[in-house]
Parts: structure tokens; sequence; C-alpha cells
């Protein structure tokens, strides 16, 4: 089998206000605190065992540093190494011994559109525990959405070089990409290159619904949601933190087959984008993608 990537850890963001982020991953999202220097923190989920799925780290300005991916092996990661090379990214390290916490073996890259990645594979895994309905915390994290400059292309390069396999379309302007039974893990919109959101996995609708409860108390209003998209036929709830990043509460992602599912195209409409019609504001009022202000600009750490 080809060396692919097959999962997502975790997205690593420099914030300029740090102390702000720190607090609302901890006491309003549901994440926690699993390693912490006096300029940056490490927050894991309560039920999976992925070490770490949030990094902030303390800078000037707000940009994303690092969007991390799992490989199965060693041996894996190598190979995935000359796939990149091949491709004719810019490598920012080579494949080493990671001293972060949660160690690891991996190895960190540009993708053509600038943004950062690393993959890795043999991370310390973390405690878990089993949640129960109604805790209203994320599981773990369900997915990634960038924009692209060129989203045709850089549908390719996931899918050529990282092997993703596309699940589904909206139009031809959003492509839905899986690396495991996840409908998607990846997904890629046009636009400046930089992140979109990240979503979270809740356990269930009940747990989305009192997150976002829980958030409101807490100064977190939702910009666009509840509702339920159309293409992985998930529940959504979207935030911003108090740096500006879009975040998400899902919940109930459609499962398919990795290698025999077929991809659809849906055509766009408000009841594709939300098929109860139920959902306060929109797309319109997240925030606008703006490029990155770190492209091809490697992290200090």
């Amino acid at each position: 089998m080809n060396a692919r990537v097959t999962e997502i850890r975790y997205v690593g963001y420099g914030t300029s206000d740090f102390d702000a982020e720190r607090a609302f991953y901890a006491d309003d999202w549901g994440l926690v605190e699993v390693a912490a220097t006096d300029d940056m923190a490490w927050f894991k989920t309560h039920g999976h065992d992925e070490h770490h799925v949030v990094r902030l780290h303390r800078r000037e300005g707000n940009c994303v540093e690092v969007i991390a991916l799992a490989a199965d092996s060693r041996e894996d990661v190598d190979a995935l190494l000359g796939k990149v090379q091949d491709a004719g990214c810019r490598i920012i390290h080579d494949a080493r011994e990671l001293d972060a916490p949660g160690g690891g073996y991996g190895f960190r890259f540009f993708s053509p559109d600038g943004l950062p990645f690393e993959i890795s594979a043999d991370v310390k895994r973390a405690d878990k525990r089993a949640m129960e309905r109604w805790e209203g915390m994320p599981v773990k994290i369900s997915h990634i959405v960038l924009h692209s400059p060129d989203h045709q292309a850089a549908v390719k390069f996931f899918t050529d070089v990282l092997g993703f396999k596309v699940s589904d379309w909206l139009g031809d302007f959003m492509c839905f990409m899986r690396c495991n039974s996840a409908h998607h893990r990846i997904a890629l919109l046009p636009g400046p290159p930089c992140l979109n959101h990240v979503a979270y996995d809740m356990l269930s609708v009940d747990d989305m619904m009192r997150g976002a409860a829980r958030l409101k108390k807490r100064g977190t209003d939702l910009r666009w949601g509840p509702g339920r998209h159309t293409a992985g036929n998930n529940t959504f709830s979207y935030f911003t933190t108090p740096s500006g990043f879009a975040v998400e509460y899902t919940s109930e992602l459609e499962e398919v087959d990795f290698e025999t599912h077929e991809h659809k195209v849906h055509e766009p409409g408000p009841q594709v984008m939300d098929q109860w019609g139920t959902g306060v504001g929109g797309p319109q009022t997240m925030p606008k993608p703006e490029a990155d202000p770190c492209l091809f600009t490697p992290a200090e750490v």
C-alpha cells in the first residue's frame, strides 16, 4: 500500500493575544492543557488519545504556524517526504526526531500555496476517557477547511502526493477529501491561501447544542448555525476565538469506505449548505479569507 496521510493531529497557531486564546480553549471550548511554557501551550481533548490537537505560540501577529497530519509509520513518513520533495515543495526540515511534547518522527514543509504542514508518526498517545452525552465538549478534531488560489491544483496535490481521496464536490468550487473512513478530513475552497476553520467532533447533536450554550454563556456567540450540511451530512455550529480564528462544533459526520466511496457533485443552494434551514448567519458572517501573513515563513518552534 502506498504511503499516505491517515489522520489530522493538530493545528498550531501564532497569536498576539496568547492569554485570551489560552483561556478560551481551556475554559470555554472544552480542551485540556497538557503542556505549557511562558510563550506556548498545548491542548488535548478528553475523548481521544491524540497527544494534542491545538498548539498556541505567543507572537506579534496572528497566523497559522503548522498544520500537523499523521502517517502510520516512520517508513511512511520517509516515503511521503520523498513524494513532497518530488512535487517541488519547499522543505522546512527533513524527517527527524521531534522535540515537541509528544515527540515522534516527522518533517515539515510548505504546501504549494505556502501553508506550513507537518507529517509525523510515533507520536506519544495521550490518556482518553469515554465521553458521556450532554458533556458538550469535543471528542477530537473532525476536519480542516483551507482556501487556495488554485483549489483544483490543491486538490490534485492532496490526492496525488498525500494520498487523500475525493469524497464530494459542492459545485466546482468546494472539494471534500478523506484520508480514512471519515467523509472528509480536509476540504478546499477558492480564495487567498489561508485556514478557513477547524472543526471538532462532538459526541452527538445534543452535545453540539450544549457546547454552543456554554460558549454563549461565556460570551462567545454563534457566527453560523446550528444547521446540517449536505456533503458529509454533518451538523454544524461556527464560532470565532478571541484572536479571530474560525472554529466549529460538528457531529454525525458520515462514515464511508475509504477505498470504494464514489464522490457526488452537490449543486449549491441554501438547503444544500443547511438542510435544516434553521441556522442563523451564514458563510457571509464568517471571517473574510485573507492570505495568511506567515506564508513561506518557518515558525520559530
